[in-house]
């Protein structure tokens, strides 16, 4: 999102404000914008701003997908980490496939990193979509509401 200036008198100055949305972004981002000007000696130009995305709660990858035969066990796992300087805490609140999918959590790192592993109840084929809820201890992120999704044959 922009806002600008509309009129600059001839050898005056004006002011660009860009905004960047960051939401659904992690780590490095460079975005840019191109300016057109009537001044003859430099009509365009381009503006970059450059951060650093630091979210509270890393989830990779972001939902969960199991695909394979319905009468075979599948599996999948998540990673979930701690993206700030302080211990994590994690523990199911609501998981909307229960009897149909199950889960385990692990913790990798005592407070940093958990693993959240799905897996499926050998049963008939079907599609599943449902979810499920993480509670946390981080008041900047205190749920995580993590899709998971299953294509069973």
């Amino acid at each position: 999102m922009v806002s600008y200036d509309r009129t600059i008198l001839p050898g005056g100055e004006g002011t660009i404000n860009l905004t960047v949305h960051t939401k659904g972004f992690e780590g490095a981002l460079h975005k840019t914008a191109e300016v057109e000007t009537n001044d003859p000696l430099k009509n365009r130009f381009t503006l970059g701003v450059r951060a650093f995305v630091q979210i509270p709660i890393s989830v990779t990858p972001r939902f969960v997908l199991l695909a394979g035969n319905a009468d075979q066990e599948v599996s999948t796992s998540i990673k979930i980490t701690a993206g700030l300087d302080k211990p994590l805490f994690i523990e199911p609140e609501a998981f909307s496939l229960q009897g149909k999918l199950r889960y385990e959590i692990e913790e990798i790192e005592n407070g940093r990193s958990y693993l959240v592993r799905f897996i499926t109840i050998p049963g008939n084929p079907e599609n599943l979509r449902g979810f499920i809820n993480l509670k946390t201890n981080y008041k900047e992120k205190p749920v995580l509401n993590i899709r998971v999704m299953a294509r069973l044959r």
